[in-house]
Protein backbone atom coordinates (compact mmCIF):
# COMPACT_ATOMS: atom_id res chain seq x y z
CA UNK A 1 0.00 0.00 0.00
CA UNK A 2 1.12 3.81 -0.49
CA UNK A 3 0.70 6.22 1.79
CA UNK A 4 0.38 9.80 1.29
CA UNK A 5 2.51 12.10 3.60
CA UNK A 6 -0.59 13.22 5.46
CA UNK A 7 -1.78 9.80 6.31
CA UNK A 8 1.83 9.16 7.40
CA UNK A 9 1.74 12.31 9.49
CA UNK A 10 -1.91 11.25 11.04
CA UNK A 11 -0.73 7.71 12.12
CA UNK A 12 2.22 9.15 13.83
CA UNK A 13 0.51 11.55 15.74
CA UNK A 14 -1.62 8.71 16.91
CA UNK A 15 1.51 7.01 19.08
CA UNK A 16 1.87 4.49 15.67
CA UNK A 17 5.32 4.02 13.90
CA UNK A 18 5.87 2.21 10.88
CA UNK A 19 8.14 -1.31 10.25
CA UNK A 20 8.90 -3.31 7.77
CA UNK A 21 8.30 -7.09 8.44
CA UNK A 22 10.80 -9.82 7.86
CA UNK A 23 10.56 -10.79 4.08
CA UNK A 24 11.43 -6.79 3.49
CA UNK A 25 8.04 -6.26 1.83
CA UNK A 26 5.51 -5.89 3.76
CA UNK A 27 5.23 -2.73 6.01
CA UNK A 28 2.79 -2.25 8.86
CA UNK A 29 1.58 0.08 11.98
CA UNK A 30 2.94 -0.90 15.07
CA UNK A 31 2.23 1.06 18.70
CA UNK A 32 3.49 -0.41 22.02
CA UNK A 33 1.30 -0.52 25.45
CA UNK A 34 4.83 0.56 27.13
CA UNK A 35 6.51 3.56 25.12
CA UNK A 36 10.34 4.42 25.63
CA UNK A 37 11.13 7.69 26.39
CA UNK A 38 14.11 9.56 26.44
CA UNK A 39 13.88 12.69 29.37
CA UNK A 40 15.09 16.02 27.80
CA UNK A 41 14.85 17.09 31.55
CA UNK A 42 17.75 16.50 34.39
CA UNK A 43 16.55 12.60 34.71
CA UNK A 44 18.91 12.22 30.93
CA UNK A 45 22.83 11.16 31.73
CA UNK A 46 25.59 9.37 30.04
CA UNK A 47 28.93 7.78 31.22
CA UNK A 48 31.70 9.84 32.48
CA UNK A 49 33.73 8.41 29.78
CA UNK A 50 31.38 10.09 27.31
CA UNK A 51 31.70 13.40 28.89
CA UNK A 52 35.54 12.92 28.17
CA UNK A 53 35.02 12.45 24.59
CA UNK A 54 33.08 15.10 24.49
CA UNK A 55 35.28 17.37 25.95
CA UNK A 56 37.61 16.36 23.53
CA UNK A 57 35.54 18.05 20.72
CA UNK A 58 36.01 14.74 18.39
CA UNK A 59 32.91 15.08 16.67
CA UNK A 60 31.08 17.60 15.07
CA UNK A 61 27.17 17.78 15.17
CA UNK A 62 25.28 18.81 12.27
CA UNK A 63 21.53 18.34 10.95
CA UNK A 64 20.46 16.85 7.54
CA UNK A 65 23.64 17.42 5.68
CA UNK A 66 23.57 13.63 4.18
CA UNK A 67 20.51 12.50 5.36
CA UNK A 68 19.76 9.75 2.89
CA UNK A 69 23.69 8.12 4.58
CA UNK A 70 22.22 8.25 7.91
CA UNK A 71 18.80 6.29 6.53
CA UNK A 72 21.41 3.59 4.69
CA UNK A 73 23.63 3.68 7.61
CA UNK A 74 20.57 3.30 9.62
CA UNK A 75 19.47 0.25 7.60
CA UNK A 76 22.84 -1.41 7.32
CA UNK A 77 22.39 -4.04 9.92
CA UNK A 78 22.06 -8.13 9.85
CA UNK A 79 18.29 -7.87 10.93
CA UNK A 80 16.30 -3.99 9.58
CA UNK A 81 12.74 -2.88 10.05
CA UNK A 82 13.84 -0.53 7.23
CA UNK A 83 12.82 -1.85 3.95
CA UNK A 84 13.47 0.17 0.18
CA UNK A 85 10.11 0.90 0.53
CA UNK A 86 10.83 2.36 4.24
CA UNK A 87 13.40 4.51 3.23
CA UNK A 88 11.53 6.20 0.38
CA UNK A 89 8.98 6.87 2.59
CA UNK A 90 11.64 8.90 4.84
CA UNK A 91 12.78 10.26 2.02
CA UNK A 92 9.24 11.65 1.23
CA UNK A 93 8.74 12.67 4.79
CA UNK A 94 12.15 14.31 4.77
CA UNK A 95 11.23 16.43 1.53
CA UNK A 96 8.16 17.46 3.32
CA UNK A 97 10.32 18.80 6.18
CA UNK A 98 8.48 16.11 8.75
CA UNK A 99 12.24 13.70 8.74
CA UNK A 100 15.49 15.00 9.62
CA UNK A 101 19.06 13.15 10.44
CA UNK A 102 21.14 13.96 12.91
CA UNK A 103 24.57 13.57 12.63
CA UNK A 104 28.22 13.77 13.82
CA UNK A 105 30.68 14.15 11.88
CA UNK A 106 34.52 13.56 12.15
CA UNK A 107 36.24 15.79 9.89
CA UNK A 108 34.56 14.83 6.29
CA UNK A 109 33.83 11.36 7.86
CA UNK A 110 29.80 10.79 9.08
CA UNK A 111 30.47 9.24 12.35
CA UNK A 112 26.73 8.71 13.40
CA UNK A 113 23.56 9.56 13.88
CA UNK A 114 20.39 9.47 14.34
CA UNK A 115 16.91 9.56 12.14
CA UNK A 116 13.70 10.86 13.17
CA UNK A 117 10.25 12.49 12.48
CA UNK A 118 9.05 15.58 14.02
CA UNK A 119 5.82 16.78 14.75
CA UNK A 120 5.66 19.85 16.83
CA UNK A 121 7.28 19.84 19.52
CA UNK A 122 8.12 15.75 19.68
CA UNK A 123 11.19 14.17 18.16
CA UNK A 124 10.18 10.56 17.41
CA UNK A 125 13.73 8.46 17.43
CA UNK A 126 13.31 5.58 14.49
CA UNK A 127 16.54 4.28 14.85
CA UNK A 128 20.14 5.30 15.18
CA UNK A 129 23.70 3.75 13.90
CA UNK A 130 27.29 4.88 14.18
CA UNK A 131 30.51 4.17 11.76
CA UNK A 132 33.04 5.40 14.57
CA UNK A 133 32.97 4.36 18.01
CA UNK A 134 31.12 6.86 20.07
CA UNK A 135 29.51 8.50 17.12
CA UNK A 136 25.95 7.77 18.29
CA UNK A 137 26.50 8.34 21.78
CA UNK A 138 28.08 11.75 21.07
CA UNK A 139 24.69 12.44 18.91
CA UNK A 140 22.33 11.02 21.24
CA UNK A 141 24.02 14.22 23.89
CA UNK A 142 23.99 16.38 21.41
CA UNK A 143 20.70 15.45 20.23
CA UNK A 144 18.83 16.21 23.56
CA UNK A 145 20.55 19.73 23.98
CA UNK A 146 19.52 20.24 20.79
CA UNK A 147 16.07 19.55 21.65
CA UNK A 148 16.00 21.53 24.43
CA UNK A 149 17.20 24.11 22.97
CA UNK A 150 14.68 24.25 20.33
CA UNK A 151 11.61 23.86 22.79
CA UNK A 152 10.72 19.95 22.31
CA UNK A 153 8.73 18.42 25.10
CA UNK A 154 9.13 14.67 23.88
CA UNK A 155 12.16 12.18 22.50
CA UNK A 156 9.79 9.67 21.71
CA UNK A 157 12.18 6.04 21.55
CA UNK A 158 9.53 3.86 20.83
CA UNK A 159 10.67 0.68 22.34
CA UNK A 160 13.34 0.78 25.32
CA UNK A 161 16.38 -1.11 25.39
CA UNK A 162 19.57 -1.34 27.49
CA UNK A 163 21.26 1.15 25.58
CA UNK A 164 18.88 3.77 25.58
CA UNK A 165 18.61 2.74 29.50
CA UNK A 166 21.89 3.54 30.18
CA UNK A 167 20.72 7.69 28.94
CA UNK A 168 17.86 7.49 31.44
CA UNK A 169 15.62 6.45 28.74
CA UNK A 170 12.16 5.33 30.84
CA UNK A 171 8.71 3.67 29.89
CA UNK A 172 5.36 5.27 30.13
CA UNK A 173 2.08 3.65 29.74
CA UNK A 174 0.31 3.83 25.87
CA UNK A 175 -2.89 6.08 27.73
CA UNK A 176 0.19 8.28 29.10
CA UNK A 177 1.63 8.58 25.80
CA UNK A 178 -0.74 9.08 23.52
CA UNK A 179 -2.34 11.95 25.88
CA UNK A 180 1.23 13.53 26.35
CA UNK A 181 1.81 12.90 22.85
CA UNK A 182 -1.53 15.44 21.55
CA UNK A 183 -0.38 18.35 23.81
CA UNK A 184 3.16 18.32 22.84
CA UNK A 185 2.80 17.91 18.78
CA UNK A 186 0.27 21.29 19.38
CA UNK A 187 3.98 22.67 20.35
CA UNK A 188 5.39 24.43 17.42
CA UNK A 189 8.86 23.83 17.26
CA UNK A 190 11.27 23.99 14.03
CA UNK A 191 14.01 21.01 14.18
CA UNK A 192 16.69 22.66 11.85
Amino acid sequence: MVYSVPQILQCYAQGYFLMAEADGKTLNWYSTERRAIVPLDQRFRYPKSLQRVLNQKRFTPDINRSFEAVVDGCADRETTWISPQLKEIYMRLHRAGYAHSFETWQGDQLAGGFLGICLGGVFIGESMFYRIPEGSKAAMVMLVEHLRSRGFTIFDAQILNPHLARFGAFEIDKAVYEATLYEAIQNPCQFD
